[in-house]
C-alpha cells in the first residue's frame, strides 16, 4: 500500500488524476491548484461546470488557509465531526480556489475524511485535493473497489486499490455559509438540528 500511495502522490504532484478510497466512497481527484487538471477532471466525469466539487484536507489548519474567518459554532462542528463524513460549505478566499471548484460561486465544500490514505495524499502533495465520488456524473457511487467503472479507471492516471470504511453512504453536506444552516445532502453523519 505504501508503494501505491507514493505513486499516487507523484501522479498528483505532476497534475495527474487519481482514484482513491475515502472513509465513505471511492473518490477521484487532482490538486486544487492545477486548473488544467481540474478542467480535465470535470470533463472526464462529465460533471456540470456550475456544480461545485468537495475538497479534501488533512488538517483543520490547512482548511483555514482556504476559508474566510468563521465563527466558533462552525469550529465546534468541525471538532465534533472531523475527521469524518461531513462536508461543510463555507465562504472561501476566492483567489485561492479556482472558479470550477467553487461552481462559480463564493463558497467551498471542505472535509477531512476519516481515512489515512487521504491524509497521506494531501500531506504528500502539499495542497488539498478535489474529492468528488469516482463515478461518471449521475451514475452510482462506488463504495468498493469492485464497483468502480472500468472506463473511469482507464481515464484516470492512477488508481489506489484500498478499501473504504464501508459506511455505504456518502458524506452529509451542510451549507454553513448562511443562517440558518441548511443540510444539502443527508449522508452518514446525522446532524443535531
Amino acid at each position: 500500500m505504501e508503494e501505491q500511495i507514493k505513486q499516487a502522490i507523484e501522479v498528483l504532484r505532476q497534475g495527474g488524476i487519481v482514484i482513491f478510497p475515502t472513509d465513505t466512497a471511492f473518490g477521484i481527484g487532482c490538486r486544487i491548484d492545477d486548473e488544467r487538471s481540474i478542467e480535465r477532471l470535470f470533463n472526464l466525469r462529465k460533471r456540470p461546470t456550475a456544480q461545485a466539487t468537495p475538497v479534501l484536507f488533512d488538517n483543520k489548519e490547512r482548511v483555514k488557509e482556504y476559508l474566510l474567518p468563521f465563527d466558533s459554532r462552525i469550529e465546534e462542528m468541525m471538532d465534533k465531526y472531523w475527521p469524518g463524513a461531513l462536508t461543510i460549505v463555507l465562504p472561501c478566499i476566492i483567489d485561492k480556489v479556482p472558479n470550477l471548484v467553487r461552481g462559480g460561486g463564493p463558497n467551498l465544500g471542505v472535509r477531512i475524511p476519516d481515512h489515512p490514505i487521504v491524509w497521506d495524499l494531501v500531506k504528500g502533495v502539499g495542497v488539498p485535493i478535489l474529492g468528488p465520488s469516482a463515478n461518471f456524473h449521475g451514475e452510482a457511487t462506488p463504495y468498493a473497489f469492485e464497483a468502480l467503472d472500468k472506463e473511469l479507471i482507464k481515464l484516470a492516471d492512477y488508481t489506489i486499490e484500498g478499501k473504504t470504511k464501508g459506511l455505504g453512504l456518502t458524506s452529509t453536506v451542510v451549507d454553513a455559509s448562511k443562517t440558518p444552516w441548511e443540510i444539502i445532502r443527508q449522508g452518514s453523519v446525522r446532524l443535531n438540528e
